[in-house]
């Protein structure tokens, strides 16, 4: 017996116990020797379930208290963050992670790093600790922002006793066989080890990616390994019902061993479950198969099951909990903690030998979490009928969303800084239209404009909706602007969300609903059916990108407009190819031709575009004010610029201009007069005349200068010449930077790279080949970014080429003669403080203008100024100033 691993490919390697115990010896041995204290915290930052399981009973045997975290790749601020406060939570633990995640870890001052590839000791240790069942035996972050998670503690008896009551519930022996597929940050997944080891059964361990990116893997891994005891939450049950819809018979496939599938971590639609059944009927699972059940970290996970579905809940839109496993206890009370009778809703409570005592370093949290008379407050409300928990809202402000909690005032807070939104009126709170397979979100919110101005208003929700997408990752259901005297307030002034839910569910705002949603359809230029089917085909596309009604979407829909950002690009383009697998559409075309119609046109010439190189790339053409045109960085790329332009919907359109070089056959520019002579003439064509708003970032923030002054040398008016982060004095910094730097600085701009690694890197393969620098650079680069860019080696080198044209031609640039004036915008810089920086090299530009200068100070450093964390603020700045210098027009 022992533990069958499935990694990203989906092939297995399996583990028996006795060389889990001996890889676990020999790991323990090498935390020793690492000198770790008794009792000492260690988090375990590592992804891999054959990673995590043996690093968990190293720590377990030499009595170290292990706190599992996942990288938050993607996302470098909330990383950093995240560590930050980790490391203040646990008292400076031991960070054990993998070679491959300490080349994506941001900076970590003070935290002491473990590669696991160093730890195995030749020799594993042969005396361990017998552990008090009142010790601490794992630390479990709770969900929420990277600032506020807590540590729950449980304890070696919590864990003991929580095993005991489930395997009597489930049945469980040792003939039995359970998968696990949720990510070890989840105290389910300890769950699905745990249990197997205790009863000595066989487990299989499967990377989580591996099912969620195509749920039918959950079956197919189900049917060959024999399983008998999984889990799977509602929306793994809906992604499964869509794919066998579609899908056809499968001969091969046989569910007959599978006897149970614990459902939890959010709420069962009894609808959804019986799909899930009467589809997998004709290959053998059971009808009874799905246990519906609740549980939560601070109760070790799984603590009521029902084994009744689905015929105990007859009629129900939801399914019901079941009884509590044998030890705990259960009671729904009101507001005073006073136990209401059976049938009355509540708040649940609990209590028990599973039930935890106490968050880490916590007292105030940990008093807040229970009664006066000992019972821990879940959050949930409910009741209790004949013994069996129903479940029937929170009273913790949260929207669970597939599965995953999300805190309502983490992007209540985000919201509350964008300039359209009124102070202290914003509300996030979750609803569950009747059938919906998970939880969605609404945002509730006083506009700080009028209601009568569509166009601010369309505004203001492409800003929020926007905000949502790069703090979460998913697009608001509904999102809600009401009157302030609509936002219904305690006497102390906070927002009732549960009073608005209960509005909205009652269908008290089915007026204003419709409103929103003509007003966007008006702005977005109505709804005009798809006209065949390689157009109905692009409207699905965008529709599962979106989570979208495909009857709803336009053949005029935008991508852009429809709140796409610089990751959607790239996804729209991998969904596009798999949907028309001869087509390759270059992501220039896709953001050229961004509604369905137009890209469903190339689509059906064979993606030929048949146009030559224009470097305006349009990201936002709607609204009536001064166009702003964005010059491109020193990578050439506009990509950069997406999540920022979707904050001018409805006021002025914005332009990106892209490096030539990018297609195939384009040459590269010769100088830095031949190019700003092409972007000046393109500006052009699409503006005959000013006045004229420039911007450019970083190195482009030098050509942005030359253009407005060739503009003005036309005899042109340039209001607004913004300057994002460069001194005008650039060509010692183009002889400084070579091929390596060059190629370093590109893998950084990309995130490919962490700063550290970026640093090491150049130590380390300056004065290699050319093509072997670029090996290095893709071996250290993180395979989930490339992904995400859909780059390869080929097109990471041919991108260092392009970036060095550029460089190339600013080394005979120097700036001469003056503009009106100009809008310096700072950062921190790459290197020194933003105050030398701003003193020293940015007020260089008091050189080239005839006015006086503004200099602006934004949040973020050099790379990240536009990125998920700083967006939201530059934008709000940057607006203002042009409004500023445009004089509103």
């Amino acid at each position: 017996m022992g533990v069958c691993y499935i990694d990203d490919s989906g092939d297995a390697d399996v583990q028996p116990y006795r060389d889990l115990l001996d890889l676990a010896r020999r790991l323990l041995t090498g935390l020793r020797k690492a000198g770790l204290a008794p009792r000492a915290r260690v988090a375990l930052l590592l992804e891999r379930p054959r990673d995590v399981v043996p690093a968990f009973w190293a720590c377990v045997l030499g009595g170290y208290v292990p706190c599992p975290m996942t990288p938050l790749r993607g996302d470098a601020g909330r990383w950093a963050a995240q560590l930050r406060h980790v490391g203040r939570l646990l008292g400076d633990p031991v960070v054990i992670t993998s070679a491959a995640i300490r080349r994506d870890m941001p900076t970590a001052p003070g935290l002491r790093v473990v590669l696991l590839e160093d730890l195995p000791a030749a020799d594993p240790e042969p005396a361990f600790p017998a552990p008090d069942p009142d010790e601490v035996a794992l630390l479990m972050l709770t969900s929420g922002s990277s600032g506020d998670s807590k540590a729950v503690m449980l304890t070696h008896g919590n864990l003991l006793a929580a095993l005991a009551a489930k395997a009597e519930r489930l049945e469980f022996q040792a003939e039995d066989v359970m998968m696990n597929w949720i990510a070890f940050d989840h105290v389910a997944a300890f769950e699905g080890h745990l249990l197997p080891l205790s009863a000595g059964a066989a487990q299989v361990q499967v990377q989580p990616q591996f099912v969620l990116s195509d749920p039918v893997r959950f079956l197919r891994l189900a049917a060959a390994h024999r399983v008998t005891l999984t889990f799977a939450p509602n929306f793994l049950f809906a992604g499964i019902d869509r794919a066998l819809a579609d899908a056809p018979p499968d001969p091969e496939l046989d569910l007959s061993a599978l006897r149970l599938v614990i459902s939890g971590g959010e709420a069962v639609v009894c609808a959804t479950a019986r799909r899930f059944l009467a589809g997998l009927a004709p290959y053998g699972l059971r009808e009874e198969a799905i246990a519906p059940a609740f549980g939560m970290t601070e109760t070790c996970a799984g603590s009521t099951f029902s084994r009744e579905f689905p015929a105990v809940d007859a009629g129900r839109e939801f399914a019901s909990l079941g009884p509590p496993v044998r030890g705990l206890r259960l009671r729904v009370a009101d507001e005073r903690d006073t136990p209401l009778p059976e049938g009355a809703t509540g708040e649940l409570q609990v209590r028990g030998p599973m039930v935890f005592r106490g968050y880490l370093n916590d007292p105030e949290a940990t008093r807040a979490a229970f009664t006066e008379d000992g019972w821990f407050r879940t959050g949930d409300r409910g009741s209790l009928v004949g013994g069996r928990l129903r479940l029937a809202g929170r009273t913790k402000e949260s929207v669970i969303v597939n599965g995953v909690n999300y805190y309502s005032h983490d992007v209540e807070t985000a919201l509350e800084e964008l300039e359209e939104v009124e102070n202290s009126c914003v509300a996030a709170f979750p609803t569950r239209p009747p059938g919906s397979d998970t939880e969605q979100l609404v945002i509730a919110f006083t506009p700080a404009v009028p209601m009568s101005d569509e166009a601010a208003i369309h505004r203001v929700l492409v800003a929020i909706r926007t905000t949502v997408v790069l703090l979460w990752g998913f697009r608001p259901a509904l999102i809600l602007p009401l009157p302030r005297a609509e936002l219904p307030k305690t006497s102390l002034g906070k927002i009732q969300r549960a009073v608005l839910r209960g509005r909205l569910e009652r269908g008290e705002f089915e007026a204003r609903e419709r409103w929103v949603a003509e007003l966007t359809e008006r702005r977005l230029g109505g709804n005009v059916p798809p006209r065949d089917d390689t157009e109905r085909a692009v409207a699905g596309v965008y529709a599962d990108l979106f989570g979208l009604d495909p009857g709803r979407v336009s053949a005029t829909a935008n991508f852009l407009e429809l709140g796409g950002t610089s990751l959607d690009v790239l996804r729209l383009k991998q969904r596009l190819q798999r949907a028309f697998p001869a087509a390759d559409l270059p992501v220039l075309t896709i953001l050229r031709s961004p509604t369905v119609r137009a890209l469903a046109a190339l689509l059906g010439r064979g993606a030929r575009t048949g146009d030559g190189y224009d470097p305006i790339v349009p990201l936002q053409l709607t609204g009536d004010r001064t166009p702003l045109f964005c010059v491109h960085p020193g990578v050439g790329e506009v990509l950069v610029f997406v999540n920022l332009a979707g904050y001018f919907t409805g006021e002025r359109p914005f332009y990106a201009l892209r490096a030539r070089g990018f297609a195939r056959g384009e040459p590269y520019f010769t100088g830095f007069e031949e190019m700003v002579s092409c972007y000046v003439r393109a500006i052009r064509r699409r503006q005959p005349s000013g006045p004229y708003a420039i911007a450019g970032y970083s190195y482009g923030a030098a050509v942005a200068f030359e253009i407005a002054k060739a503009l003005e040398g036309q005899g042109e008016r340039v209001d607004f010449v913004g300057i994002f982060n460069l001194p005008p004095h650039i060509r010692a910094r183009m002889h400084e930077l070579d091929f390596t730097e060059g190629a370093v600085h590109l893998a950084l701009f990309l995130d490919l790279v962490t700063p550290e690694q970026g640093d090491e890197l150049l130590g380390r393969i300056r004065g290699l080949s050319r093509p072997r620098q670029i090996d290095h650079i893709m071996r250290a680069a993180s395979k989930r970014r490339l992904a995400e860019l859909d780059l390869d080696r080929k097109g990471f080198a041919a991108w260092v080429e392009l970036a060095q044209s550029l460089v190339r031609a600013g080394r005979s640039y120097e700036p001469s003669g003056s503009v009106a004036s100009l809008s310096v915008f700072y950062a921190i810089p790459l290197h020194g403080t933003k105050q030398d920086w701003l003193a020293g090299e940015l007020r260089r530009w008091d050189d080239f203008a005839r006015g006086e200068n503004r200099y602006i100070e934004v949040p973020g450093e050099h790379y990240t100024l536009m990125n998920a964390d700083h967006v939201g603020a530059f934008q709000h700045i940057l607006r203002t100033e042009l409004d500023r210098a445009l004089g509103g027009k």
